[in-house]
């Protein structure tokens, strides 16, 4: 049962740092990246659907995306989801597509961005610890009911903050990545 446990917890936490780096995609680097707009949901015809089931993006330059519909009618309504998102890009449309530039970063929203992904960092640290208390809580249960011996129940527990550590290394490596790609000028 404690072999379970330990194994829950290292693919939930493996999990958070999935999400963190599926959340960093979508922070904007200098870079054009279609990340940037696929989670976008778009108002067609009553439906709030992602862009990405709407649209083809593509990233024909390093600076630029553009979305081709694979309905034209939709054009108004991608602008204004776009608008409204809070990517800060303007969208162009020019009748049969709609292109982004991305212009250059500011130190100061470069500075922002940095912020950004330290509190998304710090977010996926206390979920890996909050899993930790709660595979610990579970075992130290195991020992008191005498499932397990003191003995293996602390090999166990420090097998658990093994992980644990890791899984905080692995946070910290991905997010100083990430870090340095939107300082990157």
């Amino acid at each position: 049962m404690s072999s379970e446990i330990l194994a829950d917890a290292e693919h939930k936490m493996s999990r958070a740092v999935e999400a963190m780096e599926r959340d960093f995609t979508g922070i904007r680097t200098g870079r054009a990246s279609t990340a940037l707009v696929e989670r976008i949901h778009v108002d067609y015809y009553g439906t709030s659907t992602p862009l990405n089931q709407l649209a083809g993006i593509s990233v024909p330059e390093p600076h630029q995306i553009v979305i081709q519909p694979w309905d034209r009618s939709v054009l108004g309504a991608i602008e204004k989801a776009i608008t409204k998102s809070d990517i800060g890009l303007m969208p162009n449309v020019d009748g049969t597509a709609v292109r982004l530039n991305i212009p250059p970063l500011t130190e100061e929203r470069r500075k922002d961005l940095v912020r950004v992904v330290h509190k998304r960092m710090e977010e996926a640290r206390v979920e890996i610890r909050n899993l930790r208390r709660d595979a610990a809580d579970q075992l130290k249960k195991e020992e008191r009911d005498g499932d397990v011996g003191t003995d293996e129940a602390h090999r166990q527990l420090e097998t658990l903050q093994k992980t644990t550590d890791r899984f905080v290394g692995e946070v910290d490596r991905v997010g100083a990545a990430k870090e340095q790609e939107v300082l990157e000028v």
